[in-house]
């Protein structure tokens, strides 16, 4: 919890607290962007199984938050959700509708969801924005978690038209930076290159990255995001989602990725591909837009300079960060 220096106005329980996005925001409140009349509360899986409605009930009446920005997800790379897209919609599920409907029980003013752009149809035109949510089905390889994660806007909508909460969603791009899942096997993208050449440099042996390198993809800086997160509980009323992003232009392959992690690594040894390997979506380019009709002047970390960050952080607490 943090330190409340006057009355204390907010209560702000952040499920999935120890992730990536948590700990980004915990990090940005700490610095200095938290407010004195907040109080925040990060919790993990291991305070409540939140599949679990008593548990979830339980932890909602011990903290009674006014606020709550729910992080709390099974979440994976593309591998992980090929092989369960069964259970990543059934926890997915249990998980959102018990945080919510808690959250509606117990009073809470404002709930702050986190879906993913993953959540789009896989075919339709670019750039995607907030209206084109529901306008086909997600790409098959994560279905699963991509329609629980919509469910989420549905049940936004649900509530605040049957009972008046204000529930509201932000749909990030790809997030990564310290904290993030650096398993080679289930994490993302990015973490997984930085892990992987972290191994090749011990070894000194070639970074074979998976796939052809070519498909696009929109990186935010967990810090970055963090304080988004920060403006989107204070300030955005709409009950509708709002794309974070960077913008369209700062797009980069997969092949520029894993380019800005040898640089940041120093990494001297070959970059192969390995194009057995699925690309997954060859890009959904999202449009910030919106965003910045709200916040034209925000300023977003640049992608080396973040990638490097993130870089440093994981071989500080490699021991730590790998696992």
């Amino acid at each position: 919890m943090t330190e409340v220096t006057g009355p204390v106005a907010k209560r702000i329980l952040v499920t999935g607290g120890t992730g990536l996005v948590g700990k980004a925001i915990e990090k940005v409140v700490a610095d200095g962007e938290g407010q004195p009349d907040e109080e925040w509360i990060f919790v993990s899986s291991r305070d409540a199984d939140l599949t679990n409605a008593a548990e979830t009930k339980a932890l909602f009446e011990l903290h009674k938050p006014t606020h709550v920005i729910h992080l709390a997800a099974m979440v994976g790379g593309l591998f992980k959700n090929i092989r369960y897209n069964l259970d990543f919609w059934r926890r997915n599920i249990h998980i959102n509708d018990n945080v919510l409907h808690s959250a509606y029980e117990t009073g809470v003013q404002k709930v702050v969801s986190c879906l993913s752009t993953c959540i789009f149809p896989d075919k339709t035109t670019y750039p995607i924005d907030e209206t084109m949510v529901h306008n086909g089905p997600p790409h098959s390889s994560n279905f699963g978690y991509s329609y629980a994660k919509r469910m989420i806007d549905i049940q936004n909508r649900g509530y605040f038209e049957q009972h008046g909460c204000h529930f509201t969603a932000v749909i990030p791009t790809n997030i990564f930076g310290p904290h993030d899942n650096f398993n080679i096997e289930d994490g993302h993208v990015l973490p997984g290159l930085i892990h992987k050449v972290y191994l090749a440099k011990q070894s000194g042996s070639a970074l074979t990255v998976w796939g052809t390198g070519k498909p696009r993809r929109q990186f935010i800086y967990s810090l970055d995001l963090a304080r988004l997160f920060l403006w989107v509980l204070r300030e955005y009323d709409e009950v509708e989602p709002i794309i974070l992003s960077v913008g369209e232009e700062e797009e980069v392959s997969i092949k520029e990725a894993a380019e800005a992690i040898v640089e940041a690594m120093d990494f001297k040894g070959e970059l192969l591909f390995d194009t057995t390997k699925a690309d997954g979506q060859f890009k959904k380019t999202a449009s910030n837009a919106k965003l910045r009709r709200y916040l034209p002047s925000f300023q977003f970390t640049p992608f080396r300079q973040a990638v490097k960050e993130t870089c440093a952080w994981f071989s500080a607490n490699y021991t730590n960060a790998r696992k």
